[in-house]
């Protein structure tokens, strides 16, 4: 850690104390005069390389310390004094990373303290509701394990009973008078022999007669104990980090890396939201490491943040730093209103419906592709193929036409065949189908000498689909700033997505 002692040590080569001469008199002599003004050149030029060092050493602690995407409210000091190139900067201190350190470690507490507060309340139901179904199963088998018991008690207890009844009976009869003492008797003796007085209940033995007890393995007490002090982590970054943001037409190209490399990642996980919105959303959710997230409006701040799941793992890591982001280009668009064709509500997503008649060609709203930028179009839904199908660029809207299979146009064929100036070329890609994303990518090769009067214009042109890819020049009469897309399909059912 640097402190004091160590910036004085590590300046000591570069900012030595100088001991100035002693100063002479008034009447001091011409070699005195130059030998003081050059010790003081010397004493500023020294002055310089400290002020120099240290404004490395600012930059580099600024670089330690500086937040992502520094608040857009701070103040910035800079000295003005005329003839000091690379002035001290101090930035305040809300532009550094200390508010950063500070609201995630203030938020890290606040969710691991709601965490624990839920889990402590969601073990407490969980075990009340298994003390509940404990009791209800005693209560069960005790009140079955007493009716048998119950009802052996009722028959013995009516058994005595009668047996009482029959010997007071029976010594009536013996000690009653003689003449009627016969007849008794022989009632008497039927009753008791209807009785069955040699005929005994079973009574259970103690051994047969259930005795609840509760079985509680304590060793579950070590494996919660193992669990709760094995749960949960504190990181002080991220596994992942938002590596760029890339504008397009109508979207932005996030990529993200692995920063640590312990970590084995499985799954990723892309989330955005508008600046001025208060919740993220999911976008994404897979292995790669870069995605386009679309729908996007232009010139509007948008926030992104990615995290990711280990090998093996449910829980996802920690949230990466928000970025911000957004695109200043105009989105691509469908021209609306073509019989044949219906549009989505940004107007980027063609379907070919089930209308008999088409209108032929469906164009781009205006030329919004330019060289040096990639064309993207993805194959949403499919339908029948025919090799008059077309999805390309050109110079210019052409009506009349069925296909981009024409002059000043360069287009694929849903078969995969790829046409240059309506000719078709002997190289081919593989057929279209639905998922499948072509690309047209363009870059400036030759520009004649009098390209704005017919000289020759040359353009680099590479449609890519399905892993594969073709490369060809595209000479064209005049330079174009800006090309149109389109396409055309003869059947109903493809869906096309440009961006």
């Amino acid at each position: 850690m640097w402190g004091a002692s160590a910036c004085e040590a590590s300046l000591g080569g570069c900012c030595q104390q100088r001991v100035p001469a002693a100063r002479p008199g008034s009447g001091m002599d011409p070699e005195g005069e130059a030998l003081l003004l050059q010790e003081a050149r010397e004493s500023i030029e020294a002055a310089r390389s400290y002020r120099l060092e240290l404004q490395q050493r600012l930059r580099g602690l600024q670089q330690a310390r500086k937040q992502v995407e520094p608040p857009k409210s701070g103040t910035l000091w800079s000295s003005n004094i005329p003839g000091q190139e690379g002035a001290l900067e101090v930035r305040c201190m809300s532009q550094l990373g200390i508010p950063q350190i500070k609201e995630s470690a203030a938020l890290t507490r606040e969710v691991l303290e709601q965490h624990f507060n839920d889990l402590k309340g969601t073990l407490r139901k969980l075990l009340d509701e298994r003390l509940v179904l404990l009791l209800q199963e005693v209560d069960a088998i005790e009140q079955e394990s007493i009716k048998p018991l119950d009802e052996c008690q009722k028959l013995i207890e009516h058994g005595v009973s009668t047996a009482d009844d029959l010997l007071q009976e029976g010594e009536c009869v013996i000690h009653g008078v003689m003449g009627e003492q016969n007849e008794k008797l022989c009632s008497f003796t039927k009753k008791a022999l209807h009785i069955q007085l040699d005929s005994l209940p079973e009574v259970p033995a103690l051994v047969d007669v259930p005795c609840l007890s509760a079985q509680l393995d304590d060793c579950l007490l070590t494996i919660v104990k193992n669990q709760i002090f094995n749960h949960g982590t504190v990181a002080s970054r991220p596994p992942v980090q938002i590596e760029e943001l890339t504008e397009k037409p109508g979207g932005i190209l996030v990529r993200w890396c692995k920063v640590d490399d312990d970590f084995i990642p499985q799954d990723y996980r892309l989330q955005s939201r508008k600046s001025t919105a208060h919740h993220f959303e999911d976008v994404y959710v897979g292995s790669e490491m870069e995605f386009i997230v679309l729908q996007i409006d232009p010139n509007v701040d948008y926030q992104f943040r990615v995290c990711a799941r280990g090998d093996g793992r449910q829980e996802w890591s920690p949230w990466s730093i928000p970025q911000t982001g957004r695109s200043t280009l105009v989105p691509h668009e469908w021209t609306a209103g073509l019989e044949g064709y219906s549009l989505s509500s940004r107007r980027n997503i063609a379907l070919r419906n089930d209308s008999q008649s088409c209108g032929g060609v469906l164009y781009s709203k205006a030329p919004t592709y330019f060289c040096g930028q990639t064309l993207t179009f993805r194959i949403e839904a499919v339908g029948q193929l025919d090799k008059r199908d077309s999805i390309g660029v050109c110079v210019e809207q052409q009506n009349g036409y069925d296909s981009l299979q024409r002059d000043k146009a360069v287009c694929i064929s849903t078969n995969g065949a790829v046409f240059v100036n309506g000719k078709e070329m002997t190289n081919q890609l593989p057929a279209v189908t639905c998922g499948s994303t072509v690309t047209f990518d363009m870059a400036v090769v030759h520009l004649g000498p009098n390209n704005n009067e017919g000289g020759s214009f040359k353009l680099r042109v590479t449609i890519s689909s399905n892993n594969r890819e073709v490369v060809f020049d595209w000479v064209l009469d005049h330079s174009c700033g800006s090309l149109y897309f389109g396409c055309s399909f003869s059947y109903p059912g493809w869906k096309v997505l440009v961006f």
